[in-house]
């Protein structure tokens, strides 16, 4: 088939879009990440099923939810006999690869299948001379001296570089960063030091007004970061109110230099495209597996449903259908993730998919009958960061959760029911969702619309409610 596009698929972790220059952030600066934007389609609702990295990981791969594909919870690995996305491009002529971030599991039933080549972290992976897994279905680890994202930024240069040239490729460029503990390189450690990052609207969030399980989750800033995320203990004498700015200022700013070395790294493989002549011909995606808060709501990690963790920033560029500089707000999934690399390559899409191919939106294209609510579900019932388990229905204006809080069973969760509750946030008026209007009466009907919508895509996608109270 001619003309099919190269692929160059690099993802990252716990990236939250409001940390990008592109999407307008008040604390970061990516210049080389603002060069796919600038080129390209800024995706400005884009949003994760499930905010956990295993599990989003295997939606992206598989094109379906995760009661579908079974990995609900960072326990349960993927089966690797699974049908996914780089297993139907490599049956088409397609080289394919995968190197960094895995998180699926090892071994011979949850390493990579379907890439030509492959070499992975095992689990999180390490900042600073990490164990990889190179081609070993069996599990076996070799130290690469270095640090990850470098180590991850040129071992995708070189596999660009010794590709056969005459086929298609389709790389995966998976990094570990931003993902916790935040460890910055040499070349990056003292950004910021004389600069004083700015709170989120919402930092000193009370959580008032919500359900229980707001309250509940230990990741707070001032609370539940320790010595190591924060790289030492606060000076003697501080109030509360002041830990918790000093614990902010040394979290952000570790952050924020962990993303600057991945910055760095897209610049290089940018480069390496227009070196190789391969610019306009490769499809060039960055995003992260889900979003994430940065002081948002007082908060550090993910796994709810509110705005910060729901949304993914997907930016992309390809100069052959993409008009440069474009920005997009309809409602995509990263369960649309696969259909459209199938799209693009001119694979058959499987019908056992669950997403769509956004190919039309990226062309600039009204899709008739596009999707205007989605479904979410977190499954690891007061694992980790004792959030509560949920699911629920965001529409274009708003937002229903239904934290349910049970373990269901799941490998990973904690088997600790907490008792039902709902949340109802209009997004056009509290944006920041601190206002619980479920119980308010003027509210009725429209819970009761909600929640019939919220059974419709249960039912379409395959999913079994919860018993449900009032």
């Amino acid at each position: 088939m001619p003309n099919r596009p190269n692929i160059l698929f690099i993802m990252s972790d716990d990236h939250a879009a409001h940390a990008m220059g592109c999407y307008g952030s008040r604390i970061n600066e990516t210049p080389n990440m603002d060069r796919i934007a600038a080129g390209g389609m800024r995706l400005d609702n884009c949003f994760c099923t499930n905010s956990i990295c295993t599990p989003s990981r295997a939606v992206i791969l598989t094109g379906t939810y995760n009661h579908i594909n079974g990995v609900t919870t960072l326990s349960t690995h993927m089966d690797n006999r699974l049908q996914t996305f780089p297993k139907l491009l490599r049956a088409a002529g397609y080289q394919t690869a995968v190197i960094g971030k895995w998180h699926l599991g090892v071994g011979p039933e949850h390493c990579p299948t379907g890439f030509d080549y492959w070499n992975v972290l095992p689990g999180q992976g390490l900042y600073h001379d990490p164990e990889m897994i190179e081609m070993a279905p069996s599990g076996e680890r070799t130290v690469f001296k270095g640090y990850v994202t470098d180590l991850v930024s040129d071992m995708s240069i070189d596999w660009i570089r010794r590709r056969r040239k005459d086929r298609p490729f389709c790389l995966l460029c998976h990094h570990k960063a931003p993902h916790r503990h935040w460890e910055p390189d040499a070349r990056h450690a003292h950004m910021y030091d004389d600069v004083e990052i700015p709170e989120p609207e919402t930092f000193n969030d009370d959580y008032a007004n919500r359900a229980a399980a707001a309250e509940a989750a230990t990741m707070r800033i001032g609370r539940d970061l320790n010595e190591r995320d924060v790289k030492g203990v606060p000076p003697d004498g501080l109030s509360p109110r002041e830990v918790k700015k000093w614990k902010y200022q040394r979290y952000i700013k570790d952050y924020l230099r962990v993303v600057a070395s991945m910055d760095d790294g897209v610049g290089r493989l940018l480069d390496t495209l227009e070196a190789e002549g391969l610019a306009d011909e490769t499809i060039v995606i960055y995003t992260s597996d889900q979003g994430f808060f940065l002081g948002d709501h007082g908060w550090f990690d993910k796994r709810f449903m509110y705005e910060e963790s729901l949304r993914m920033p997907f930016i992309i560029r390809y100069p052959r259908e993409i008009k440069p500089g474009t920005v997009n707000s309809d409602m995509v999934l990263n369960l649309d993730f696969a259909p459209t690399f199938l799209d693009y390559a001119g694979v058959a899409i499987p019908g056992e998919m669950q997403g769509t191919s956004i190919r039309p939106l990226l062309g600039g294209q009204t899709a008739g009958g596009w999707r205007t609510s989605m479904y979410y579900r977190y499954w690891m019932h007061k694992a980790h960061h004792n959030v509560y388990a949920h699911y629920g229905l965001r529409t274009l204006r708003h937002k229903l959760i239904y934290y349910y809080g049970e373990a269901c069973g799941q490998e990973g969760a904690i088997n600790e029911p907490t008792e039902p509750q709902w949340e109802l946030f209009d997004l056009e008026r509290d944006p920041c969702e601190l206002n619980n209007v479920y119980r308010d009466p003027a509210c009725a009907d429209l819970v009761k619309d909600l929640k019939a919508e919220l059974h419709r895509l249960q039912a379409e996608v395959g999913d079994e409610p919860m018993p449900e109270v009032e």
